[in-house]
């Protein structure tokens, strides 16, 4: 009687469910395209979303989706700078035409689902903005402490003297911070590299030079009653076509912490786009580590391209993670196929938790010391959240030669591994570094912004054994520096009381100038032992007649300086750094400069929380 009864009441209740459920729902797997309405081009990465569900897809580099569905399902198409366009699922093809609205370009996309669809295949047509969805909390994040560079009186320390840094990682990591909702840690923000994810206008190298000098100086403006000086750096451009051979490893982390869409899948379609763009004299090996070290692909030519994606799609993540392993063998596989005269490459792509092997700091440190003997070069590019170790991939890329990226999304990866494939990849120009000598009569005290982890002492300069920055093809480099000019009362530059047993030397200015500093600048060439030197001089008319870049990069540097909030951010607001980047938009195709000005407006809302 007991199971008659049971049996009566399923039935009762699967019943009940089928008169509740539309009688049109059926499954189907909807495919179709999403284009843009103002030209007709298609929109790569746009979300397509099972309203109500955390079920969702991103359109590929065709702009097409698959997702499976139910008929009367409505879907929900979201893109950066676009309006929102619900559809009805009414049948398995659905094409969508999404309207560009600068309103929409205001508002912050941060889209919790769950990636049915991978992005496969992607080619090198320029990538549309595309923000990888993040859920996840921030628990256990390394960053290296950053001790703000102060003001240094000139009659004391006249020569201030530091490596260049090309890495934009900090931009890229506090960007999906924002994203996300959160501001970013005070030691996750660079200033220089937030600078210097952005190019500029600078003169061009001529001659033998690798890279040339560009210098201007104008009101500082958080602080007016300061000058502000722009030091440009422009490296010589190389056509993609006419690069050296590239002989490339790469180094993927397939331990358990990168698995999940912003990881390792990130990753393949990272990669992928790198591959789409190799010439047929390039090769590829691939090496990956995770408990243990292995090499997947011998180095393989890159007219054979499917043979290394198919290589990438195989990855998968799970184990441990020894980084110092999968280094070691990286290099020897790079050793093995070494180019003379080529760029010989590691591109390290991790979220930086090494646990198993050579894991710590100092003794990876060593290892790639000892490598980057050997002429080959390290890229690190850094993915993920959560357990993300920023210190210690920047330290890497430093010590080897190589450059460091974060990639939060598709469009970020087609910047540094497409648009900027040359100086990513092939340097130019190694061991760069500054030293800037300010003239007393002109300057009571200097503060450089940023750089601090790329500080040297004086003597490093004519050094040629000390380490120092590399430039790849095409690549700029910006360094600010806030001035206090001679005479002008400030409580920064600080008073100390006379000396009892001895009197300091007078300085007697050798000239009164209107010289404002000297800059120079030593460089090898990649394969050189011996440095070069450049000089230039920097006079000051007391005019602001600055170029629009210096605008924009002024209103960058003030908002590294107001997320950290600095000790010298003056009268800094997020509002006066939106109205300065915004006079200093210029020419801005791929719309990095506006996604900026948005980023400033999310931050003034959440620092009002």
């Amino acid at each position: 009687m007991k199971t008659k009864y049971w049996t009566i009441v399923v039935l009762a209740l699967l019943t009940a469910m089928m008169s509740v459920a539309p009688a049109s729902a059926k499954p189907v797997t909807v495919k179709g395209k999403v284009t843009a309405k103002e030209d007709g081009s298609v929109i790569i990465g746009c979300s397509v979303l099972i309203k109500g569900t955390r079920n969702g897809t991103l359109t590929d580099t065709d702009g097409k989706y698959a997702i499976s569905a139910n008929t009367g399902d409505t879907l929900v198409f979201s893109y950066i700078g676009c309006i929102t366009q619900e559809k009805t699922v009414k049948s398995a093809k659905l094409n969508v035409v999404l309207q560009e609205s600068p309103e929409a370009l205001k508002e912050s996309m941060v889209t919790g689902y769950t990636v049915g669809e991978s992005v496969e295949d992607v080619s090198s047509e320029e990538i549309r903005i595309m923000y990888v969805p993040v859920r996840q909390e921030l628990p256990s994040e390394e960053y290296n402490e950053i001790v703000e560079n102060g003001f240094m009186k000139v009659k004391d320390t006249p020569l201030s003297t530091f490596s260049i840094d090309v890495d934009a990682a900090a931009y890229g990591n506090m960007r999906r911070y924002l994203n996300k909702g959160q501001l970013p840690p005070a030691d996750a923000v660079r200033t220089e590299e937030l600078i210097n994810y952005f190019s500029y206008d600078y003169a061009k190298p001529t001659g033998d030079a690798p890279v040339k000098i560009t210098t201007e100086v104008g009101a500082c403006p958080w602080n007016p009653v300061h000058r502000l000086v722009r030091i440009g750096l422009k490296a010589r451009e190389i056509p993609t076509e006419n690069l050296p051979v590239s002989n490339l490893v790469f180094l993927i982390d397939v331990s358990g912490s990168m698995y999940g869409a912003e990881r390792l899948d990130l990753v393949k379609s990272s990669l992928k786009l790198l591959v789409n763009n190799l010439r047929d004299k390039d090769r590829v090996a691939i090496v990956v580590y995770s408990g243990a070290a292995g090499e997947r692909l011998p180095s393989t030519s890159g007219s054979d391209k499917q043979k290394i994606k198919d290589a990438i799609d195989e990855l998968e993540a799970g184990g441990s993670t020894a980084g110092g392993a999968g280094i070691e063998l990286a290099y020897k596989i790079a050793r093995k196929n070494f180019v003379p005269g080529g760029n010989n490459r590691i591109i390290l792509c991790t979220d930086g938790d090494f646990n198993v092997g050579i894991s710590s700091g100092k003794a990876l440190e060593k290892l790639i010391e000892k490598e980057r003997e050997t002429g080959v070069f390290l890229t690190v590019l850094g993915y993920g959240m959560g357990n993300y170790k920023d210190g210690k991939m920047q330290v890497l890329a430093e010590k080897g030669n190589g450059n460091h990226a974060y990639i939060d999304n598709l469009q970020e990866a087609n910047r540094v591994l497409v648009n900027e494939f040359g100086a990513t990849m092939h340097t130019v120009a190694k061991d760069v570094k500054l030293q800037v000598e300010f003239n007393p009569a002109q300057v009571q005290a200097y503060r450089l912004i940023g750089y601090e982890s790329r500080l040297l002492q004086d003597e490093d300069f004519n050094n040629d054994a000390k380490d120092a920055g590399e430039m790849g093809a095409g690549h700029t480099v910006t360094a600010f520096y806030e001035v206090i000019p001679a005479g002008v009362e400030s409580d920064y530059a600080g008073k100390v009381d006379e000396l009892k047993y001895q009197k300091p030397e007078k300085t007697v200015p050798v000239s009164l100038s209107k010289e404002l500093l000297t800059v120079k600048l030593r460089y090898k060439q990649p394969d050189g032992d011996s440095s070069k030197r450049i000089e230039i001089t920097l006079a000051d008319d007391k005019a602001n007649k600055v170029s629009v870049d210096f605008h924009f990069a002024s209103a960058v540097a003030m908002f590294g300086q107001l997320l950290r909030d600095s000790d010298y951010k003056g009268t800094a607001t997020y509002d006066k750094i939106i109205s300065l980047a915004k006079t200093g938009l210029g020419k801005d195709a791929k719309g990095y400069k506006r996604e900026f000005i948005r980023l400033v407006e999310i931050a003034k809302g959440l620092d009002k929380e």
